[in-house]
């Protein structure tokens, strides 16, 4: 894991002070409404419907346990007991007090964490794979070009006020389990003709109100040349994206009103221009691969037995481990979702007391270490199969352990109402009565890999556009009515979803989902079938009919 150096700990222990002073006149009235918004964004604060909102950075997804526990206690000495993981490993508090801030954001420093760039249109969070680093399918860890990614941007000076928000997301797998079409940038390490490995460079993602699949603008770009061309893209998108309308203002735009191979002659022109100037050098990627050198496993953890016999005689056990683990690069190992998707708890939250508890079990099991992904859960990466029967028993303890990962009930959800001044509709109550409506866990687990999105808003949070099933809440007149769309997908072949029909009300979503649900049974083909394939194989005229038949 990547630890501050001097320069790092005295940027952020600077700007705290920065915005200690900056809040200080603001509350004071020494500073306007509009110039602080601007200098709050910066430093990750929204203003909600009842508070302020701290977004935290979380790079790459990656946490120790110190900054669990440091979490943990913000929870308790500043919010209302819980912190919330976003769809982009972030973490957010929803109840912070806007004069305690500056001293929130003084502890996370003390643990090499901050705020800086979470919110504004600038250049946010640079994400990746959660299982990054252990998975079996990758080609390199992505997470050393990923930290590299984020020291460039950070505090970048000529793009501290894009056009709009801009992401960045890196994967290395045959899996795409980082969502890198979707981005403003994706970046996925490749291996050329030649058997050299280097980046193909995706661009023009992005979902909210207008959703787009970005477009590959270089097919292959040597790692040395990473900065260069991720500069030279802002640098177009910075001089050429519209800051007229912020609804049209995202790169997507940009690329798809002017044409991909238009945008490809403005960036290969200014890459050319600079690359020469702004080369990794190999010193600085191997110094980098170092920081996140692979733990001491145990050599001996291939050969223990235990584990196949607790599978055969626990079934509860054997059902946790086929949905809530995957496979591991180390053969004696699994890595661990924890799940945040237990049926009564709002999707993606987490405890003050399961903070604490999650970091302890981080270090009794998993070398301190902890990830958040992207469908708002938690991993514990490294854990030896020998121990995974105990660990199951302390998750299942905590109610870290419904064995739902990848399900119809592991629902991407975002705030909705309950906290979002933007927000249309409420999200979180119906979440729990689609979790009330679908409470027969083999029924679940017999429907197979079904991915629910459910955005409060336009703003697409949640990533609606891209479920294999998406809810989105509108409004009509004051009342709260939802739209949903089938065939969606962030991974391989990303796709955006089509809308069933229209919208319906919210007493009506729980039925809707089960009626889907039903017609996706009646027309597999097989058990083997996915939800995914069915629905690009018959259409939704099927479900279109069932969801409508009695309106």
């Amino acid at each position: 894991m990547y630890q501050y150096n001097d320069n790092d700990q005295t940027l952020i222990n600077e700007r705290v002070t920065q915005f200690r002073g900056q809040t200080e006149r603001y509350l004071k009235g020494e500073i306007g409404e509009d110039e602080f918004r601007a200098l709050r964004l910066m430093n990750g604060i929204y203003i909600q419907t009842h508070a302020p909102m701290l977004r935290i950075a979380g790079p790459y997804g990656l946490l120790s346990s110190p900054q669990l526990r440091k979490l943990a206690s913000i929870a308790r000495d500043y919010d209302k007991g819980y912190a919330h993981i976003t769809t982009r490993q972030n973490i957010q508090f929803n109840w912070p007090k806007l004069e305690q801030i500056p001293d929130i954001l003084e502890e996370l420093a003390s643990v090499q964490m901050h705020a800086i760039q979470t919110s504004g249109n600038c250049l946010r969070n640079t994400t990746a794979d959660h299982l990054a680093g252990v998975c079996t399918d990758e080609l390199e860890d992505p997470r050393p070009y990923c930290e590299i990614i984020r020291q460039w941007t950070i505090l970048h000076p000529e793009f501290a006020y894009l056009p709009r928000k801009f992401k960045i997301a890196v994967s290395s797998s045959k899996q795409d389990r980082a969502a890198t079409q979707l981005h403003d940038i994706g970046v996925h390490l490749v291996k050329n003709d030649a058997g050299e490995i280097g980046f193909r460079i995706l661009v023009g993602g992005g979902l909210g109100r207008t959703p787009i699949i970005g477009t590959e603008i270089r097919p292959f770009l040597e790692k040395k040349h990473i900065l260069s061309y991720l500069e030279a893209i802002l640098r177009v998108y910075n001089l050429n994206g519209r800051r007229d309308n912020k609804y049209r203002a995202r790169i997507k735009i940009l690329v798809r009103e002017e044409g991909i191979d238009k945008i490809r002659d403005l960036v290969e022109a200014e890459w050319l221009r600079i690359k020469d100037g702004m080369e990794v050098p190999a010193e600085t990627f191997e110094n980098m691969i170092a920081q996140f050198a692979a733990p001491t496993y145990d050599e001996s953890a291939a050969n223990d037995t235990s584990f196949a016999e607790k599978l055969a005689d626990d079934v509860a056990f054997s059902k946790w481990v086929k949905h809530n683990t995957a496979e591991h690069r180390v053969a004696g190992y699994k890595a661990v979702f924890v799940s945040l998707k237990a049926p009564d708890c709002p999707p993606g939250d987490i405890t003050d007391s399961q903070l604490d508890a999650v970091a302890d079990l981080a270090d009794e099991y998993s070398f301190g270490e902890v990830r958040s992904t992207h469908r708002q859960n938690l991993v514990l990466a490294d854990i030896q199969e020998a121990k995974l029967y105990e660990l199951w028993q302390k998750l299942d303890a905590l109610k870290l352990a419904t064995p739902n990962i990848g399900t119809v009930t592991d629902i991407i959800c975002c705030p909705g109402l309950d906290f979002c001044s933007l927000a249309n509709a409420g999200s979180i109550d119906v979440t729990r009565e689609i979790n009330n409506t679908l409470d027969d866990m083999d029924y679940i687990h017999d429907l197979g890999d079904i991915k629910v999105n459910f955005s409060g808003c336009m703003n697409g949070c949640a990533h609606q556009s891209v479920g294999h099933i998406g809810i989105l809440g509108v409004d009509k007149k004051g009342v709260e009515w939802y739209q949903l769309t089938l065939g969606g997908s962030s991974e391989n072949e990303a796709a955006i979803g089509q809308r069933l029909g229209r919208a319906i009300a919210k007493n009506e979503v729980p039925k809707a989902i089960t009626d889907i649900l039903e017609v996706y049974v009646a027309q597999r083909d097989s058990e083997e079938e996915t939800f995914l394939a069915t629905v690009n194989r018959v259409g939704i005229s099927p479900f279109k009919e069932k969801v409508y038949a009695n309106h």
